[in-house]
């Protein structure tokens, strides 16, 4: 039976709280309190397995499975928003070149999806603001920059990347989507190469220091996160 350690983030008198399943990187629960938070995590995890599941990965949804928490951060500024200045004691572990692979693999398909939902949808639709929450522009377009900064953070300049950013604000909702697949390009292609001494430094940013697993979690938790988001709002049309 899979042993899968919760890492949770909560924010004051832990009324709002993310949950990180660190052993599936990408994959998140979230809650208005902890308890709410603990109990949507079984079906964070499967339909996180369901996604591993479709694109060929030998895991199965149905499997039971034990969960166990290991830390909960409650104090600092920011929490319960997917990154905590303090981090996560994995963030901090050397990412290994397989691992690296099995993350930008997950990554792949997890663009591939969201590309799925959003290509093709009519500007209309790209721009209705919903009773609560952001536009599926206003979505893509936060990913893109929360993306870039990410990648920036690891690695400093990349080339075309600063380009990119600079002509997300303005750019009209129906080309979105292709902003965002040419950012993946281009975060993809400098991933890729991470050297050795890359996936082991530690990089100090303010008060957040910064490595390649701290980078690689916060890509895919956000675009799972986003992706979930425009899934549902999709349902609502």
């Amino acid at each position: 039976m899979t042993d899968y350690a919760l890492y949770l983030e909560s924010g004051p008198k832990r009324k709002k709280t993310m949950v990180h399943v660190l052993d599936l990187l990408g994959c998140i629960a979230q809650g208005p309190t902890t308890e709410a938070a603990l109990e949507a995590t079984p079906d964070a995890i499967r339909a996180y397995l369901g996604f591993l599941q479709r694109h060929g990965e030998k895991v199965d949804p149905l499997e039971l499975f034990i969960t166990r928490v290991m830390e909960h951060i409650t104090e600092g500024n920011w929490l319960a928003n997917g990154d905590p200045t303090s981090g996560f004691a994995p963030d901090f572990e050397p990412l290994s070149a397989r691992m690296l692979r099995i993350h930008l693999q997950r990554l792949d398909w997890m663009l591939d999806e969201l590309l799925e939902l959003v290509n093709n949808l009519p500007e209309a639709q790209l721009l209705a603001q919903p009773e609560t929450g952001r536009t599926i522009h206003h979505i893509l377009q936060h990913l893109v920059e929360a993306h870039g900064v990410y990648l920036r953070y690891l690695v400093g300049k990349v080339d075309g990347l600063s380009a990119l950013l600079r002509a997300v604000e303005h750019t009209p909702a129906d080309s979105m989507p292709a902003i965002l697949s040419e950012l993946w390009s281009i975060s993809q292609a400098r991933l890729r190469i991470l050297t050795d001494d890359e996936r082991e430094m530690l990089v100090p940013h303010g008060q957040v220091t910064w490595t390649a697993n701290r980078c690689l979690r916060r890509m895919l938790e956000h675009t799972w996160e986003h992706r979930l988001e425009i899934a549902a709002r999709k349902l609502v049309f």
